[in-house]
C-alpha cells in the first residue's frame, strides 16, 4: 500500500480534521482522499490538495442541499463509469483497483456525487445567464484556426496567503472583487496590498498572448469585458485577482500552449540582497536552460530542477510567471520556504509546445465557451462560499 504521512497515521481516524460550518471532515476521510489522489497521480502537494478538496466538497454539498438538489444512485453509477472510462476501465474495475490500495468504494462515490450535485447547482443557477454572442464565437474561431491571435492587457493583485492567513486573504480578495469597479480603484488596491513586483505600477502587466495563460485563468479572462475583474484565484501561498484592461486581436497566428519546459534554480536567502545579487550574476552568465547545469556543477544537485509539464499541471504561481516570459528569459519574482529557510527561485522558460489546431464548428465553439463561462461562475461561487464559511482546522 501507499505510505501515508506519519502525522495522519497517528491521528484518531474518526476525530475531526477540519470543521466546515456545521459539517465535519474526519481524519479517516482525509487519509482516504490522500491515498485516492496518489492513485490518480495528482500533481502538487497531495496532502494540501486532499484537505482543500474535502473542504470544498463540504461547501459544495451544503450549497446543493440548500438548493434542494439530490443525486440518485443511477446518476452516481453513471458518473463513476464515466470517470473510470478515462482510464479505459468500468466503474466496477476501478473500484476493485483502488480497493487493493485500501481506498473504500464510498470514497469514490462521495468524490463523484459531490461533482454531480455541484454541476447541477451551477447549471440550474447560472446557465440562463450564459449568452454567447456571435462576436465571441468569431474571436474564438480566429484564435483556434491559427489565422490570428488574441492578446490581453491585464492588471494583477497578488495577496500573500500562507496557510495561517488563507481565510483572511480570501475575504480580502472577495471584498476587492465585489467592491472595486474602476482601473484607478484596482491600481490603488494593488499598491496597497499586492505582493507582486508590479505593485509599484498599480498592478499593470504588459500585453500577454492569451494562449500563454493557465487554462483556469484564461477561461476567467475570456469571460470578462474590459474593466471586469476575475473571481479570486488561489495559487500556492497567494490569492490572485486580475482586471482586464483591454483585449486585442492580432494578425499573427497564435496556437494554444499545451505544455511548457522550464527550469528552477534555488538560491538560499529568499529576497535578500545577497540572493538577488547572485541571481543577477547567474542571469548574466546564461543564455539557455542548458547553461544552468554548468552553474550548478559544484552545487547540491537538488538546487536545479527542470520539468516538462502539461500547462494545466504547472503550479499556477509558476504558470503566471512563465506566461510573461519568452524562451530563455528569466524571472526572479518567486520565493519558496524550505526546511533550510527561504530560497529565491530563478525561473527560466526553456520552451513551449503548441497544440495542433483542428477545425471546429461554431456549435462546438459555443459549447466550449458556455462551459468556460459556467466554470468561471462556479469558481466565483466557491470563493464566495469559502469567504463566508466558518472553517476550523483541528
Amino acid at each position: 500500500m501507499l505510505a501515508l504521512p506519519q502525522a495522519v497515521q497517528a491521528q484518531n481516524l474518526f476525530a475531526p480534521a477540519v470543521r466546515v460550518n456545521d459539517a465535519v471532515v474526519t481524519n479517516y476521510e482525509l487519509r482516504q482522499r490522500i491515498t485516492f489522489l496518489r492513485l490518480l497521480r495528482q500533481p502538487g502537494d497531495i496532502e494540501a490538495e486532499a484537505l482543500k478538496g474535502l473542504v470544498d466538497d463540504r461547501l459544495r454539498a451544503q450549497a446543493a442541499g440548500i438548493a434542494g438538489i439530490t443525486v440518485s444512485d443511477a446518476q452516481i453509477a453513471a458518473g463513476m463509469n464515466e470517470f473510470a472510462g478515462r482510464a479505459q476501465l468500468t466503474g466496477e474495475q476501478l473500484i476493485a483497483a483502488i480497493a487493493q490500495e485500501g481506498v473504500a468504494e464510498e470514497t469514490f462515490r462521495d468524490f463523484v456525487s459531490s461533482g454531480i450535485a455541484w454541476r447541477e447547482l451551477i447549471g440550474g443557477r447560472y446557465a440562463p445567464r450564459v449568452q454567447i454572442t456571435e462576436a465571441e464565437i468569431d474571436r474564438a474561431l480566429a484564435l483556434s484556426s491559427g489565422s490570428g491571435g488574441v492578446r490581453v492587457l491585464l492588471s494583477e493583485i497578488i495577496i500573500p496567503a500562507p496557510p495561517e492567513q488563507i481565510a483572511q486573504a480570501r475575504a480580502q480578495a472577495q471584498r476587492i472583487s465585489r467592491t472595486v469597479s474602476t482601473q484607478a480603484g484596482f491600481a490603488a488596491q494593488a499598491r496597497s496590498v499586492s505582493a507582486s513586483q508590479s505593485r509599484g505600477r498599480g498592478g499593470r502587466i504588459d500585453w500577454l498572448p492569451i494562449g500563454n495563460l493557465p487554462p483556469a485563468i484564461r477561461s476567467q479572462i475570456l469571460a470578462l469585458s474590459p474593466g471586469g475583474i476575475t473571481a479570486p484565484i488561489e495559487v500556492p501561498n497567494a490569492i490572485a485577482l486580475f482586471m482586464l484592461r483591454a483585449i486585442e486581436e492580432t494578425d499573427a497566428a497564435e496556437a494554444e500552449v499545451v505544455s511548457v519546459e522550464y527550469a528552477r534554480y534555488m538560491i538560499p536567502g529568499g529576497r535578500s540582497a545577497a540572493a538577488l545579487a547572485e541571481a543577477t550574476k547567474i542571469t548574466n552568465r546564461i543564455d539557455s536552460c542548458d547553461d544552468l547545469y554548468g552553474v550548478n556543477l559544484d552545487q547540491d544537485r537538488s538546487r536545479l530542477q527542470r520539468d516538462t509539464l502539461a500547462i494545466a499541471d504547472v503550479p499556477d504561481d509558476i504558470a503566471l510567471e512563465l506566461a510573461r516570459l519568452d524562451d530563455n528569459e528569466v524571472s526572479t519574482n518567486l520565493t519558496v520556504q524550505t526546511e533550510n529557510g527561504p530560497e529565491l527561485v530563478l525561473l527560466m522558460l526553456c520552451g513551449r509546445v503548441n497544440a495542433v489546431v483542428e477545425d471546429a464548428s461554431r456549435e462546438d465553439i459555443r459549447a466550449q465557451l458556455r462551459q468556460q463561462r459556467l466554470s468561471s461562475y462556479a469558481d466565483s461561487l466557491l470563493a464566495e462560499l469559502r469567504a463566508d464559511a466558518t472553517i476550523i482546522y483541528e
